[in-house]
């Protein structure tokens, strides 16, 4: 994959590199995609009067609702395809949690796609995207395209070496009210009992109870399996969010991407924190003092997810 980061400043420019860039990898007989905001799309229609009909296009708030879905999506579209992907990820009204994920579902394409015969240029107004943003453009991308064409960035960090804010920190003590419960290998399918019954009682709506349940169960079979054998899981709500916390005293990350890169299809592992990223709005893991710790995060009642 070639990952490019583009600023630009105006519709004009987006047409100026847009436009020729489409047309030339229709003429290589690749497939396009084009995701931005409608406004943009329509522009970019209009310059490509009937090679329009030709590439396929998405508006930027639906492709990118959820990151990691985002990410097999991505995967899904250029598996076994030589591809042109331009993108630009709409920014604004994002928490600085949203936004953090967004930055690092970036620089996770990176190994996602490394295989992928696909040319990919992420946008970014320069006038539009906040400045902390704009900041990761060259850390997340290996190449820049700027007046003189394509360059290297000297600032590129591996997804596997990237650190953002709050990564090594401790995690938060659970919520109030949080209730604890052990479980084994015998005991899997009361954990997940457990699991729905403590998500009703706090309000979480029922179409996603059984996402929650999945997750954590999921992650809990990894811990009998590959840990000790056995665990805890603890459940509180906060905020908006109800949160799963699995502790596995004899777990280990030793994965630097856990769960970012999809499982190959014939693989029997690697499936349990690849659908709990798809399922659960953040997933987040600590090792410290020889525990495991995957913190599991689902809004409550967002119905709309996105894909």
């Amino acid at each position: 994959m070639r990952h490019i980061a583009v600023p630009y400043d105006s519709d004009a420019a987006f047409l100026a590199v847009a436009v020729p860039r489409v047309r030339a990898a229709l003429d290589e007989g690749r497939r396009v995609l084009v995701i931005t905001c409608a406004t943009k799309l329509a522009l970019l229609a209009d310059a490509l009067g009937d090679d329009a009909g030709r590439i396929d296009s998405r508006v930027s708030t639906a492709w990118y609702a959820h990151p990691y879905r985002t990410l097999a999506a991505y995967h899904e579209y250029t598996r076994g395809r030589r591809t042109l992907v331009i993108n630009e990820p709409s920014w604004e009204g994002r928490s600085e949690r949203e936004v953090r994920e967004l930055i690092r579902y970036e620089s996770v394409l990176n190994a996602a796609l490394s295989a992928a015969a696909t040319v990919m240029l992420c946008l970014y107004h320069v006038r539009k995207v906040p400045e902390t943003v704009l900041d990761f453009g060259p850390v997340n991308h290996p190449l820049l395209l700027g007046a003189d064409g394509e360059a290297a960035s000297s600032r590129f960090v591996r997804p596997q070496d990237l650190v953002l804010n709050g990564d090594r920190a401790p995690l938060p003590e659970p919520g109030a009210g949080a209730e604890t419960i052990r479980f084994t290998a015998r005991e899997l399918k009361r954990l997940r009992q457990s699991v729905g019954d403590y998500a009703r009682a706090a309000g979480m709506d029922r179409n996603l109870i059984t996402s929650l349940v999945l997750s954590a169960s999921e992650i809990a079979a990894n811990s009998v399996e590959h840990g000790a054998g056995y665990g805890t899981i603890t459940m509180w709500v906060n905020g908006g969010d109800l949160v799963c916390e699995i502790a596995d005293p004899g777990g280990a990350l030793d994965d630097p991407l856990p769960g970012y890169i999809p499982p190959e299809p014939e693989s029997p592992r690697g499936y349990g924190l690849w659908i709990s990223r798809q399922l659960c709005d953040l997933v987040e893991l600590r090792a410290e003092g020889g525990v495991l710790r995957v913190r599991l995060h689902l809004n409550m009642g967002h119905l709309d997810m996105g894909s």
